[in-house]
């Protein structure tokens, strides 16, 4: 069995999702995919269910009732990967903006010290992105620079969703205590893994917004993301109790 697995959650991505599994399963290092589906009208779940024929033992499926948030997705796959012993669990979305060749960096620094190592698009002070408008360039870059203000959180790119976590990062964190499903999840798991001791990393990437598809980014989810870092200030982060997660 793999030690490695990609969680990627799914919501009608048709038009991405056979090529994304398609290279991940092929490219050399056997990481296995567990695809997190949150009932795609389009009929995205048809098609992982036609690549499962092809790799059986490397591709899985979820399937949940709804759209229940990005959040809940990771956690359900999560949870998922730890029931199955796999000791590096890899967040990354569908439609190629995060480099499936990345993963590659992502585990080197895991397997080199790290125990969360996080896809950047900004540490160094350098912006790494292609095809996002400025104005929402701007938005994720200064919404970053918050998140350090308000929370004391050491993270260049806190709202990133390209991440590589150790085993145990996961067993520790307490899942029925993160409450945020969007931008806020990605920044409420950074901020729990690091006050709890885990050493955190930045491995710099270039991110591209995808070409085909509808973006998932919703006015909805940056506010929850800027309201929700002041609830995190004040947060007590406290590890997962022996008889939970």
């Amino acid at each position: 069995m793999s030690e490695k697995l990609v969680v990627i959650p799914t919501y009608n991505e048709k038009e991405n999702i056979e090529a994304i599994l398609t290279y991940v399963l092929t490219m050399e290092g056997d990481f296995h995919v567990l695809v997190v589906e949150d009932n795609s009208p389009d009929g995205t779940a048809d098609i992982v269910k036609s690549l499962i024929k092809k790799y059986p033992d490397r591709l899985f499926i979820e399937e949940r009732k709804g759209k229940l948030g990005l959040g809940t997705a990771y956690i359900h796959g999560f949870k998922w990967a730890l029931n199955r012993q796999y000791d590096y669990i890899f967040e990354m979305d569908a439609d190629f903006s995060h480099n499936p060749d990345d993963l590659h960096r992502l585990l080197d620094a895991c397997e080199s010290g790290a125990d969360v190592a996080i896809g950047s698009r900004y540490v160094g002070n350098v912006i790494r992105v292609v095809n996002w408008p400025m104005g929402r360039v701007m938005m994720s870059y200064y919404a970053s620079k918050y998140v350090r203000f308000v929370t004391g959180l050491k993270i260049t790119d806190a709202t990133a969703g390209f991440i590589c976590y150790r085993r145990k990062v996961l067993e520790t964190i307490w899942f029925d205590r993160i409450k945020f499903i969007g931008y806020a999840f990605q920044i409420e798991m950074k901020l729990t893994a690091s006050k709890l001791g885990f050493n955190v990393v930045e491995v710099p990437i270039v991110f591209t917004d995808r070409t085909v598809g509808t973006s998932k980014m919703t006015k909805g989810i940056f506010r929850e993301a800027v309201l929700g870092v002041i609830k995190l200030r004040f947060k007590k982060i406290l590890p997962v109790p022996s008889n939970k997660n």
